[in-house]
């Protein structure tokens, strides 16, 4: 610890500041569907996520010797202020998708911004091609896809063996296997995500010569990271909670327990063999798998597709930011001290951007938020016909029909909620021209009638 110079020290407590947003960022991968369905409350869901992240940090350091020595070439000339750069990066995307409630990948920030930082720093050659192709490109498009799949099979499997019970005889069993496999997750991204930012810290110390090249994290390191990912995620990632919870699908107590069972499985085996894998995608794929699996569910696709984009642009945007701030580090010490200036200016930005609009555990499951309105959406609502019946204007003659088909309509509307009629089973029906009650046939018929 002696030999650490003042540079290093920022690089380490830069790191920390990631794997603490890391932690808030990706609460929403183990805890969403719990807190969307009930099984646990969402205080004491991040509490319980938090200390099976820190528990976590400490089950394996593989994920980190592919941080440390295998996306980036440590005998290139890297040093630590280009790590710094890329930190910043990564910090920056981190917020930016936070804001905006979109669940992306915070390992690919990391990744974006290293590579973007080493690229205007030391070239092309200072990044492992293969090592970036087949540890981050290929996991990232296959883990989505994989735990997608397991999870569309899982649910329909456990759909199929409780259609003879109950729904309200399944519903303990259900919330104990959900709160089961929510700890299992957060367990396993304790010992996928925490490890980026000890590698991430390996790296500097390596570049700075504390340790020698290809050393395991030092027990401080990993006691600092977990410690930092635990208490950004028992903060809660509120933004995210909700879009995972609630604008993807409508999640019911069996698909939430298919869901996080599916994505473990796949994040600790990614963690056995050092894959760096993104634990958000992970999630994502298995809550789409979630909605696909459960015959009548919904998913809304134009989040998805929202996130999607997402995920693709989190390399580049995250490399660029770290590019940039790489060129302004490499003009000494006047430019890292630029560099940390302006971002704690828009890390200030995005925070007072998100008071305008605060989400919280008070009301992270409200219904009314969960997706606006696409620009699809809203063009074919502005151009069709509005609504026969209760929306018509009535005059003194005809207002005994308008009575009677409001009354039918919600008649029907309270039967719709009570049975839960709608495609996502939430019983709040939405708002389209496909579940408008029609009028009952005499109120139809009575306001057809000329005065």
């Amino acid at each position: 610890m002696e030999h650490i110079t003042l540079l290093i020290g920022i690089v380490i407590v830069t790191a920390l500041v990631f794997d603490f947003t890391n932690g808030f960022h990706d609460t929403a991968n183990a805890m969403a569907t719990t807190i969307s369905t009930g099984a646990l409350g969402p205080r004491v869901a991040v509490a319980m996520s938090a200390v099976l992240n820190l528990v976590g940090a400490f089950l394996s350091v593989e994920v980190a010797k592919t941080i440390s020595g295998g996306i980036i070439d440590e005998d290139s000339g890297i040093r630590p202020e280009v790590i710094f750069a890329g930190l910043v990066g990564a910090i920056l995307w981190n917020l930016v998708t936070w804001l905006a409630g979109l669940p992306s990948s915070s390992s690919h920030a990391l990744f974006g911004g290293l590579i973007g930082a080493t690229v205007v720093s030391a070239g092309l050659d200072g990044v492992n091609g293969d090592a970036i192709v087949m540890k981050v490109l290929i996991p990232a498009v296959a883990a989505p896809v994989v735990a997608g799949i397991a999870t569309v099979a899982a649910t329909r499997l456990t759909y199929r063996l409780g259609r003879d019970r109950a729904p309200e005889d399944t519903a303990k069993g259900y919330r104990a296997g959900q709160i089961a496999s929510a700890a299992l997750v957060s367990l396993a991204h304790g010992t996928n995500d925490a490890q980026k930012t000890m590698g991430v810290i390996t790296l500097a110390l390596v570049t700075g010569g504390v340790v020698a090249p290809d050393s395991d994290p030092p027990l401080w390191v990993i006691v600092s990271a977990g410690l930092a990912i635990a208490l950004g995620t028992y903060l809660g990632g509120w933004r995210i909670i909700r879009t995972m919870g609630k604008g993807i699908t409508d999640i019911q107590p069996p698909q939430g327990f298919a869901a996080q069972t599916g994505a473990a499985t796949v994040i600790l085996a990614s963690s056995h063999l050092g894959f760096a894998l993104s634990t958000t995608q992970v999630c994502s794929g298995a809550v789409m798998g979630a909605g696909v699996g459960r015959k009548g569910a919904v998913v809304r696709w134009s989040t998805a597709g929202r996130m999607v984009i997402a995920w693709v642009l989190t390399l580049p945007a995250a490399g660029l930011v770290a590019g940039g701030a790489a060129l302004l580090a490499d003009q000494g010490n006047a430019g890292i001290t630029a560099v940390a200036v302006l971002a704690v200016l828009a890390c200030g930005a995005i925070w007072a951007l998100s008071r305008r609009k605060p989400v919280d555990h008070t009301n992270v499951n409200e219904v009314g938020s969960q997706e606006p309105v696409g620009a699809v959406t809203a063009a074919l609502r502005s151009v069709a016909p509005p609504p026969a019946g209760p929306v018509a204007p009535a005059g003194p003659a005809d207002s005994a029909s308008v009575s009677a088909s409001v009354s039918a309509s919600s008649e029907v509307s309270g039967k719709t909620g009570e049975t839960g009629g709608t495609a996502s089973g939430t019983g709040a029906p939405e708002t389209t021209s496909e579940n408008i009650p029609t009028p009952a046939p005499a109120a139809a018929a009575a306001s057809s009638t000329t005065p």
